[in-house]
């Protein structure tokens, strides 16, 4: 758990250093960290253009993904904002399952990481 809580921020970071190009504030809330809030809720990073709130981006790990945080994805969705998941790519499937389940599939965007090490 601690690996992917590891990976958890890392991927917050490299995302709003990357997203940072295509957006004019990228706010991030990383691990126990909830400096930036968007209507009650710390998603993981806001994406702003010119103050205006175009997305919201909740980055997970394979441990992550439950029924319940299917549950906050629901919430998350009804907040006027775009919802962008980014999910292991080994995941992906059961993600889109889960949104299905849900009645929210069309209601959020599903991207995907994937982290490989090539050994000699």
């Amino acid at each position: 758990m601690q690996n992917e809580q590891l990976i958890h921020n890392w991927m917050v970071s490299y995302l709003k250093e990357k997203l940072s190009r295509d957006y004019t504030s990228v706010k991030a809330n990383s691990g126990d960290e909830k400096k930036n809030e968007y209507k009650g809720h710390y998603p993981d990073l806001i994406l702003e253009n010119h103050g205006l709130v175009l997305a919201i981006m909740e980055v997970e790990t394979e441990g992550s993904i439950t029924p319940e945080k299917a549950d906050e994805w629901k919430t998350l969705s009804g907040l006027g904002s775009k919802l962008i998941l980014m999910v292991p790519k080994t995941s992906k499937a059961k993600v889109i399952d889960l949104l299905w389940k849900r009645g929210m599939a069309d209601k959020a965007s599903v991207g995907s990481y994937e982290i490989a090490v090539s050994m000699p």
